[in-house]
């Protein structure tokens, strides 16, 4: 049985952190995935060492038993094998645990079977990972039999994924149709968005996580929305901003003016005399719906923005002029009924 070297297997040291190891470890295992290198057998093979010296090394309870072990991991093989006296006594046992500890006991170790639904029934780790960190073997001495017939149930873990909506989909709601893969099977779901949803909010999916183990329910998934920019609208929480543009004559005479909205309809606005250019109106009840209240809303808000004519008539310029003339003059303009 070869002793491993899982420093050297992650590029790290002894004294390395924490987080240099973590790093480490998914620096190597995204470039030696199996499903980056489909068919390449060195590559796969290199991804499950990865993988056995971050189960170690990944653990601080199995890291220290690792380091205290080093490469007398023989000398401990053949005391256990004999019966005899543990050269290690008051260290780390293989199996987890400590000897001679009061109360409790030292890690858990990973079962057989959790190592073959992880990995496949290829038996990925080495000797000396099963010898130390892979709990009961009915081979050796001491082991219990039929410990590998025996799968023991783990739930699936849940998964996330962003998905990109446009924000007529977060205002009306949408079905989204996903192709989900499951032990190389892919399948579609049809999931519903609630309307109201924000950039960043999580919609779970029961059961399509990660799949369990012996009969264990799967985890769920989780779509984490990402909004798309709208041209015309910006979203303030539940409320929606967007501008109106106004003619000259109906900013200064009043009227009446059309304000876009995600309703699929325009909605009137009264425009009073002498709106200002950048002045706001409030339009209650247009805005984003709440998530979870579909029928109550936000409000909508119209920043005027008053057009300029780019070319005027003979008509039109001497009305201007009139104008001009009229307000130069100092004449008061006389109050509108």
């Amino acid at each position: 049985m070869e002793f491993r070297d899982y420093y050297a297997t992650l590029g790290v040291n002894k004294g390395s952190t924490e987080k240099d190891i973590k790093q480490a470890f998914r620096k190597f295992a995204r470039k030696h995935h199996p499903d980056l290198n489909p068919g390449d057998t060195k590559a796969e093979a290199r991804f499950k060492e990865v993988n056995e010296a971050y189960e170690v090394l990944g653990d601080p309870a199995k890291r220290k038993k690792y380091d205290e072990l080093g490469a007398n991991w023989r000398m401990y093989e053949q005391a256990e094998a004999q019966g005899g006296p543990n050269p290690f006594t008051g260290r780390w046992q293989a199996g987890g645990g400590a000897a001679g500890a009061r109360g409790g006991s030292g890690p858990r170790s990973m079962t057989p079977e959790e190592m073959a639904a992880m990995f496949g029934d290829a038996h990925p780790f080495s000797d000396f990972f099963t010898t130390f960190f892979g709990g009961e073997d009915p081979n050796r001495p001491g082991g219990r039999p039929g410990a590998r017939g025996r799968a023991r149930q783990r739930p699936g873990r849940d998964s996330e994924h962003e998905i990109d909506l446009t924000l007529q989909d977060a205002y009306n709601g949408t079905t989204q149709r996903l192709s989900l893969t499951h032990d190389g099977h892919v399948r579609t779901v049809d999931v519903r968005i609630p309307a109201g949803v924000n950039d960043g909010s999580r919609v779970r999916v029961a059961g399509e996580g990660e799949q369990g183990i012996g009969g264990a329910e799967a985890g769920d998934l989780f779509l984490r929305v990402r909004l798309q920019r709208h041209p015309d609208f910006e979203r303030k929480g539940r409320d929606l901003h967007v501008k109106v543009t106004l003619p000259v004559a109906t900013a200064v005479l009043g009227g009446e003016a059309d304000v876009r909205s995600l309703a699929g309809k325009p909605v009137r606005l009264r425009v009073p005399p002498l709106t200002q250019n950048g002045q706001v109106f409030r339009l209650k009840g247009y805005g984003m719906p709440v998530l979870g209240h579909a029928t109550e809303k936000g409000d909508l808000y119209a920043r005027v923005d008053i057009e300029l004519p780019t070319t005027i008539s003979a008509e039109e310029r001497e009305h201007y002029e009139a104008l001009a003339r009229l307000r130069a003059s100092g004449a008061k303009a006389q109050p509108v009924a």
